[in-house]
């Protein structure tokens, strides 16, 4: 590969979809700063609250309005599903859902609420209520989720000279045309959550202290808002990302899976960590390393390009979250 195609790649993951919805965070954070408590950092993929002798979890999916239009099934489905993955991101176990959703009349909402059912039904987690309304022009959902964890996995607490582990389960295949690889349809309920298990046994265990579910902006731009929330860069080598057999590199690392996390591992606790993993039958590997400083760097062979400086330009904005010292114990 040349060097001007691998700045290519990282012009187009720049320029993608994903890292453009991501970056929108950075233009709703500075308004919510006042209203959060001391202790609780904005921007993880969970609000993560002290309680008792561990934390109380929090979040919530919207979603696209045409995405609800073309696959409501699958929306439903969905809104269940990645938030049970949040939850887990976090080194929690989830508790229960609840959704809000608009519809038109008589049956259009039914293919969602089915969705949503199913994945109920294949994660555990029960859906305990949410709001309705059946008077509007289309159908729009969000689905928000509570669980709790013991000891947490945050993207707060990555520290340089850590491996970063991506962790992708490639038993799978593209939800067409979405840049989406789906493992959860069809898959045994039980291995599901056993799979899923893994994050919260890695942080009790003491495994590792950071992680984040693989979004939207796929495994580069999960790494960038790790990165940014704890203060350091990195260099990641785009060949070592798990990849399915035939599947194009550029559009790889832009997809979103139902199973894949990004981890930070000390040296000391990389073999047990892949081995976790492996145990499973998930793909994992270590893709780079974090090192002290702003810049994030792909690599290919010998070659380099700085994909993003956060001294220069924030991602998400999340660097004053880190400043309001949250509690992550």
């Amino acid at each position: 590969m040349s060097d001007s195609t691998l700045e290519a790649l990282a012009a187009s993951l720049r320029a993608s979809p994903g890292f453009a919805h991501k970056r929108d965070i950075e233009g709703v954070l500075p308004a919510l700063r006042g209203a959060a408590p001391s202790g609780v950092a904005i921007g993880d993929d969970c609000a993560a609250i002290p309680d008792g002798d561990g934390y109380l979890l929090f979040a919530i999916e919207g979603f696209l309005n045409e995405f609800v239009e073309r696959e409501p099934w699958f929306a439903g489905y969905c809104g269940v599903m990645v938030n049970v993955s949040d939850i887990h991101a976090m080194g929690g176990r989830p508790t229960a859902v609840v959704d809000a959703l608009w519809s038109r009349g008589g049956d259009a909402a039914t293919p969602v609420l089915e969705g949503m059912a199913a994945a109920s039904l294949a994660y555990g987690v029960p859906i305990v209520g949410g709001h309705s309304n059946r008077r509007t022009d289309r159908e729009q959902l969000s689905v928000a989720i509570v669980g709790r964890a013991h000891r947490l996995l945050t993207s707060f607490d990555a520290r340089p000279g850590q491996h970063l582990v991506a962790a992708i389960d490639l038993r799978g295949r593209f939800q067409e045309p979405y840049a989406y690889w789906n493992t959860s349809l069809g898959a045994p309920p039980e291995r599901l959550r056993a799979d899923l298990e893994i994050l919260p046994a890695l942080a009790e265990d003491g495994l590792a202290a950071a992680a984040k579910d693989i979004s939207m902006a796929g495994v580069v731009g999960t790494a960038l808002m790790l990165l940014e929330c704890s203060g350091i860069g990195a260099v990641i080598d785009v060949d070592l990302v798990p990849r399915p057999d035939g599947v194009d590199l550029a559009r790889w690392l832009g997809v979103f899976p139902s199973y894949g996390f990004l981890l930070s591992v000390a040296d000391e606790h990389l073999d047990a960590v892949l081995a976790r993993f492996a145990a499973r039958g998930i793909a994992c590997a270590a893709i780079g390393r974090t090192e002290a400083g702003s810049a994030v760097t792909l690599r290919r062979g010998a070659e380099r390009v700085t994909l993003w400086d956060f001294e220069r330009e924030a991602f998400i904005g999340c660097g004053e979250e880190r400043d309001r010292g949250a509690n992550h114990a």
